[in-house]
């Protein structure tokens, strides 16, 4: 049956199956002959109406949201859009955490990494084996920017759903059409008259969905575009929001742990005694990677660790930063590799301009390791009783976490129970579940419920860190200056692969497999007629992760700041070299030149203040300009500081201005941070750094005024928590650049110290 010819013939009963009547349902189901009944619990005096939604007897209404709140706001956009559809009163809604579920998966994120998150003997088997191995494994993955691309659909047909039910419940009551019928703050109406959700709940549910379902119309009493409030803030503002450092359980024990550097370290001496003299301490704990304290408190429980002053060895080489700095050069002087995006003839171009006379330029450009440094550090509470275990973690991969903490503890996932809390930052930290692992080898041994929260010392030493990369870019122009050839060969490791390894199996995956993920966003922006990217994978011996905006961090800086060079070499101001290339990209263009007028954009000229930089990713386009100066800062010699930044965001249609504002803001803030902080350096294994002390992170003090620009738009929606990330460090670059003349080709920037 054509979808686009043939009306759908829905029910009650595919509604909570599917979660969707549109796109979702006929991707996650029609191949699919399974069914999966929705796993959401009622309290008392709540009645679930589908998977995503719930209505109690008192007119509450409660949206299980399934991707995970990491200050994003996706615990009020997801909501928003439900609640806009079903014509609910924004003070009556509350939402809680979905579920694990097959219904959940987020099959946006792992299409768009499709070969990389999956086990290795699925991968080229095609996006159908993808999508039903993401089903039946329940993926359920908050990552990539895809919260309202992968759910909008979903949440918007569950609301008219509720709806449709609701007013059916109300027609019987008035003895009318449903379809005359409206919502409105929380209340079913027909002119003068109207019944609260709450009165018509239990009956609505009863009722049966109609063949089709109508979608809300009008701009009034709606919900979608408004600035609403979010849910979450309150808990957070009075200390009533549970991170899981925050979970007391009778009987409960602290933990900490100290783990070795980065490699196969096994563990060969702890001072046992020293550690046992600490006051409270219950357990001492010995694996082949890492040690751990239980103790009565946690300040004990760190302590001991400390005084077991533990000591590793490896079989290999203890790496280091000039060992990671050889292995990505190695890479991109090789042949080897993989030649992941191709348009035209990007090789015969640019040689064909070399051997005609033609301008051709080539650099390069590096990149180091960049810290996630979340506010919140990993950590899990765990409880056994029985053959049962119970886990409250901070993860944005639930099914993954439940499924580490069963390997821990020798049990099937279904003996395990996963409390999804609120998660302090991290956007890419909390998929790992080394933490949680932990735990229930600690619960297990000591017999009581335990909390291990990392040290900051160990959480910096051992983060997530973006990995290095290396590129080497060419380009040809023609005499009128014009590009005709771009080619960009990128050495990095393949993070994706290495994180999809521990999480399927606890192992890392390989980092030297070509992989898409690894230069994302590498594609200019622009009209080039003939475009490459490689990818030289390179096993740098150091553990990396998955980074807010991922690869676009690093590739939109290679592209931005290369794109600057050649309007340089044009001498065309830079923005008129871009705009001139954008015929293809409006969007691009429009939010470019809107961020030009709003930041007064001065050409960029020798001795200018400002840069500039666009990209665009996730669905979205951003394009930023940045002021700059330079100083002395908190004594660390001659820094660079950023005045202003302004950004321009077309993102499509926009749920909650104020949440996307604030996604721009920050990821501009994280950017900045990665862009001008210290470099991490690292020694026989193990990263120097200890703290956000020695990250060179901007104080409040120093941090810039922001101005942020949302573009209206009725486009699809797109992503917007880790669009603004790109953007920062190659506006920041030229920035310098048009201010020194110093072209610094290398993250973080560092224009001298003492």
């Amino acid at each position: 049956m054509d979808p686009e010819r043939e009306p759908l013939d829905i029910s009650r009963r595919n509604l909570l199956i599917g979660g969707g009547v549109g796109a979702g349902l006929l991707i996650a189901w029609a191949a699919w002959p399974r069914r999966y009944e929705p796993n959401l619990r009622a309290a008392p005096g709540e009645t679930i109406f589908n998977a995503y939604l719930k209505i109690g007897t008192d007119g509450r209404v409660v949206v299980a949201v399934p991707q995970s709140e990491l200050g994003q706001g996706v615990y009020t956009s997801l909501p928003q859009i439900l609640a806009d559809e079903l014509g609910a009163d924004w003070r009556t809604v509350s939402v809680e955490p979905a579920p694990i579920s097959p219904i959940y998966a987020n099959h946006l994120l792992i299409e768009d990494i499709a070969g990389n998150a999956v086990p290795s003997a699925l991968r080229g088997i095609g996006g159908w084996a993808v999508r039903e191995y993401a089903t039946r494994s329940g993926l359920m993955l908050t990552a990539g920017s895809t919260s309202i691309r992968a759910f909008e659909a979903a949440m918007r047909e569950a609301g008219a759903a509720g709806r449709a039910l609701l007013s059916k419940a109300a027609a019987d009551r008035w003895d009318t059409d449903w379809e005359s019928l409206d919502t409105r703050a929380g209340f079913v109406v027909r002119g003068k008259d109207r019944i609260s959700f709450g009165e018509l709940a239990e009956a609505a549910a009863a009722q049966e969905l109609p063949k089709h379902l109508p979608v809300r119309g009008g701009n009034e009493h709606r919900l979608a575009g408004q600035p609403l409030p979010r849910l979450d803030l309150p808990s957070k503002v009075d200390g009533s929001a549970q991170y899981a450092c925050d979970i007391r359980l009778p009987n409960m024990v602290y933990g900490s742990v100290r783990q070795g550097p980065a490699g196969d370290a096994r563990l060969v001496r702890v001072d046992r005694t020293a550690a046992g003299k600490v006051p409270g301490v219950v357990a001492l704990i010995e694996r082949p990677g890492w040690v751990g304290a239980v103790a009565t408190n946690w300040w004990a429980a760190n302590r001991a660790v400390e005084r077991m002053a533990p000591r590793f060895e490896t079989d290999g080489p203890l790496i280091g930063s000039g060992d990671m700095d050889a292995a990505l050069a190695q890479a991109l002087g090789s042949d080897e590799g993989s030649r992941l995006f191709s348009r035209g003839d990007a090789d015969g171009v640019i040689d064909g301009a070399a051997q005609g006379g033609g301008k051709v330029f080539r650099t390069h450009y590096q990149v180091g390791l960049a810290p996630s440094a979340p506010l919140e550090t990993l950590a899990a509470t765990v409880r056994i009783t029985g053959d049962r275990v119970e886990v409250w973690a901070p993860t944005q991969a639930p099914g993954f976490a439940r499924a580490a903490a069963a390997r821990a503890a020798g049990v099937s996932e279904a003996q395990v129970t996963l409390y999804r809390t609120l998660i302090g930052g991290g956007y890419g930290r909390k998929l790992e579940t080394q933490a949680i692992e932990q735990a229930v080898i600690m619960a297990l041994q000591v017999k009581r419920p335990v909390q291990l929260v990392w040290s900051r010392i160990e959480e910096t030493m051992h983060d997530g860190f973006r990995p290095p990369a290396r590129a080497q870019l060419t380009a040809s122009l023609t005499q009128t200056n014009i590009i005709t050839g771009w080619r960009a060969r990128i050495a990095a490791p393949s993070t994706v692969s290495e994180v999809s390894g521990r999480l399927h199996g606890g192992k890392p995956g390989p980092q030297d497999e070509s992989e898409e993920a690894a230069v994302a966003g590498a594609v200019p922006p622009y009209s080039i007629g003939a475009v490459a990217v490689d990818h030289l994978p390179a096993a740098i011996g150091v553990r990396t992760g998955i980074w807010r905006s991922g690869a676009n961090s690093y590739t939109a800086f290679f592209t931005e700041c290369f794109v600057d060079e050649l309007a340089r070499q044009a001498k065309i101001e830079p923005l008129s070299f871009r705009m001139q290339m954008l015929g293809d990209n409006p969007r691009l263009a429009r939010v470019l030149s809107t961020a030009a007028a709003l930041g007064g954009w001065d050409g960029g000229g020798p001795g200018s203040t400002m840069g500039l930089a666009a990209h665009s990713a996730f669905g979205s386009h951003a394009a930023t300009i940045v002021e700059v100066e330079i100083g002395d800062q908190n004594g660390r010699g001659q820094q660079v500081r950023v005045k202003q930044a302004i950004c321009a965001v077309d993102c499509g249609r926009i749920v909650n201005p104020e949440i996307v504002r604030q996604q721009v803001e920050g990821g501009l803030m994280f950017g900045i941070a990665a862009a001008t902080g210290s470099r991490i350096a690292v020694e026989r294994g193990l990263v120097t750094a200890h703290g956000f002390g020695q990250l060179g992170l901007p104080t409040l003090a120093s941090s810039p005024e922001i101005i942020v620009e949302l573009i209206e738009s009725e486009e699809n929606p797109g992503g917007v928590t880790e669009l603004s990330v790109p953007t920062a460090a190659p506006a920041i670059a030229n920035a310098l650049f048009a201010l020194t003349g110093r072209r610094l080709r290398s993250l973080p920037l560092q224009i001298g110290s003492r």
